[in-house]
């Protein structure tokens, strides 16, 4: 059987794959030879602008099945009957290091879904915790700054982290999360996903639910301590990435039920604490855990970089049946995500094999741009109206109009009767078994107590006290008996 043969990128083949062309045997190389520049060229531009957040990451393909009936809160195709499947692609994260950081690290992980569903892409864009640090986006940029990596020592700054979080309260129900037992995942696949936000479901009647999805994994919650993620990621920095890797390769499929819990639209002005404020969660005596289907991940990628590291995830990705909620949080997200997109990866981002829909057909007007494939034919036209037999608009929105009244200008959230930042925190901390408050407060103290200014210190201690008595006094007693050493 012969083999196929070895050519440039314009086709053309190649004779000699070991040896650059030179002047004579043993003189200069000649700037003629287009295969070396070419090879030379490409390799220098293999790389792509790393993610800002969650640059680090694993992914892999599978599908969700329906397991019960939620017709009567969303008309989403995907979602429209049982044993229904769609084709998934799955990738996880760390958030704040860099893509050469390790896995087995105390840091949130992302969680995010992309649903090839028959009526588009449908992105879920979570993590693997119910909140987060800040409720508004413009905090967002200060925030990532401040846990990356010190422009001068080049490291995580203690100072940098713990002096953001002194000055915003609302994260101290997000770091008790962190700090906790769940703050290090064993695996990927040993760890819950949310979807955080509070989405919005329309029916068929087009009444509105706002929603919270909840994946559960099947494998069982599985953690690390600090000892055991350190030796972990000193011995193999991607070994969430191995584990996820092999575990699929050997067939052991890793999968979550998803779950949702379902609040009826005309209940969120008067519950208790604000339903669209990220830092807060919906306990589920409020509003249990209804069940929706199972996700499964059985296959790899073939190429790590084009399927991975190329994916892209928007959270204004939605399809007919679901939508946006008040949430400031995932306001600011539909559009940040899609234009780090643009930035990484160009406009045309949406044609790569593994962001491109896969059960439907993109029809629209984005045409031209770097790296276009989208010619659309010689008589095409890029424009809408049109009287050409172009794509035409349904007239059906995706989901229920949101309610707003106001002046313009810059607000703050609603309060709701429990809103503060400290009592979900709080709450958390006396759910929790001596022992997980005792490896709490370690982690917690191990943290704040490098921090160097006295002031800083103090104002997290605070935190911690306004959230529970007893939590506040075991942290600052722990990190004045470091500071003491």
């Amino acid at each position: 059987m012969s083999k196929r043969v070895l050519t440039t990128e314009s086709g053309a083949p190649v004779a000699d794959n070991q040896n650059s062309a030179s002047a004579g045997a043993g003189g200069p190389l000649l700037l003629q030879d287009q295969h070396l520049l070419e090879k030379l060229a490409r390799f220098n531009r293999e790389r792509i602008p790393e993610r800002v957040v969650h640059a680090r990451g694993s992914g892999a393909y599978g599908h969700f099945e329906v397991t019960d009936d939620v017709t009567g809160f969303t008309h989403a195709d995907f979602l429209s009957e049982t044993g229904r499947r769609t084709e998934v692609f799955v990738r996880f994260s760390t958030v704040a290091d860099s893509l050469g950081g390790a896995d087995a690290v105390r840091d949130p992980r992302g969680f995010a879904v992309k649903f090839y569903t028959a009526e588009g892409n449908y992105d879920l864009v979570g993590n693997n915790t119910p909140v987060f640090f800040i409720k508004d986006p413009i905090k967002f940029p200060d925030f990532i700054h401040s846990q990356k990596r010190d422009p001068f020592t080049g490291r995580q700054e203690p100072d940098n982290v713990w002096d953001f979080w002194a000055h915003s309260p609302e994260a101290t129900h997000q770091v008790t999360w962190l700090m906790g037992d769940r703050g290090i995942p064993a695996s990927y696949r040993h760890m819950n996903g949310f979807g955080s936000h509070t989405y919005q479901w329309t029916n068929a009647e087009g009444e509105a639910f706002f929603v919270k999805y909840h994946f559960k994994t099947n494998q069982g919650v599985r953690s690390l301590s600090g000892e055991q993620a350190a030796e972990i990621a000193g011995k193999d920095p991607g070994s969430h990435q191995t584990d996820l890797l092999q575990a699929i390769e050997r067939g052991v499929h890793p999968s979550w039920t998803l779950y949702v819990q379902i609040m009826p639209a005309a209940e969120a002005a008067d519950y208790r604490f604000n339903p669209f404020d990220l830092t807060k969660v919906w306990p589920h005596a409020d509003y249990p855990l209804r069940r929706v289907g199972r996700l499964v991940l059985d296959r790899n990628p073939d190429n790590v970089f084009a399927e991975v590291e190329q994916a892209a995830f928007s959270p204004n990705n939605f399809v007919p049946g679901i939508g946006p909620s008040p949430d400031k949080m995932l306001q600011g997200r539909l559009f940040a995500y899609a234009d780090a997109h643009r930035y990484r990866l160009g406009v045309n981002h949406t044609l790569l094999a593994v962001n491109a829909p896969k059960a439907t057909t993109a029809h629209n007007h984005g045409r031209d741009g770097l790296m276009a494939a989208n010619a659309q034919g010689r008589h095409a036209k890029n424009y809408e109206p049109n009287s050409y037999d172009g794509p035409v608009e349904t007239g059906r929105p995706l989901s229920a109009p949101l309610p707003v009244s106001g002046h313009t200008g810059t607000h703050e959230a609603p309060a709701h009767t429990k809103d503060d930042d400290f009592f979900q925190a709080g709450e958390l901390y006396r759910l929790l078994s001596e022992e997980e408050r005792q490896r709490l407060v370690a982690n917690i103290a191990g943290g704040l107590s490098q921090v160097s200014r006295d002031d800083v210190i103090e104002k997290n201690l605070a935190h911690f006290h306004a959230a529970d008595p007893d939590y506040g006094r075991r942290v600052e007693e722990a990190v004045r008996a470091l500071r003491e050493d």
